[in-house]
């Protein structure tokens, strides 16, 4: 959609400064783009190449890498359905194939209204609790295709937005770490000694 805002440049500049080198708030800064539009846009990844001095491709590269990342837009609501091992066992593709009924569209697709985008997950790592899934990664455990309804309904009315925010946001308290309180970003190459916990002198 755009570049980053003003006031998320400000706030790209501060999380910049907690790192040694710019390109390692790479991720977080990926994440306030996403938190923006609701995906990364080609145009957030040329901006954020500039401020923490990488190439596009860079960017894109790093942010391919890992599935919360969207290129394009995606609904209010990401629902994803694991779908491996323990929750295959457990009634995924059943869960699946009633999620694609009610909503109308297939797995991969988003309801014309652009509220919820429905995918396949691989392991959601809660497998003694299948079957599950993650609306905008907020978990759902042992799933019934009626309990499913009911989330789908309490989307649709607006009763799940203080737990659930839209797509893109992963946390509703953004970190603020007051400059006096920072532990300052040392290059590598300008450490000259071990850090504390490991030279011995630390309490256990």
């Amino acid at each position: 959609m755009s570049r980053l805002t003003d006031a998320n440049i400000a706030i790209a500049y501060e999380i910049i400064g907690r790192y040694p080198r710019p390109k390692s708030a790479l991720i977080p800064i990926l994440h306030l783009a996403q938190e923006q539009d609701g995906y990364v846009a080609q145009d957030a990844m040329k901006h954020i190449a500039e401020l923490v001095g990488v190439t596009p491709a860079e960017v894109f590269g790093t942010a391919s890498f890992y599935e919360m990342f969207k290129f394009e837009p995606v609904g209010k609501y990401l629902l994803n359905i694991c779908g491996t091992m323990s929750c295959a066992l457990m009634g995924a593709e059943e869960l699946m194939h009633h999620a694609e009924k009610r909503l109308g569209i297939k797995a991969g697709s988003t309801t014309p209204d652009g509220l919820i985008t429905l995918e396949h997950a691989e392991c959601q790592a809660a497998c003694t609790e299948a079957p599950c899934l993650q609306v905008n990664y907020r978990y759902r455990f042992k799933m019934t295709p009626a309990e499913l309804d009911t989330l789908i309904d309490d989307l649709a009315a607006g009763k799940l937005t203080d737990e659930i925010p839209a797509h893109g946001v992963l946390a509703t308290v953004r970190q603020r770490i007051p400059a006096e309180r920072g532990v300052g970003a040392v290059a590598p190459e300008k450490v000259n000694e071990s850090p504390e916990w490991l030279d011995g002198k630390s309490a256990l």
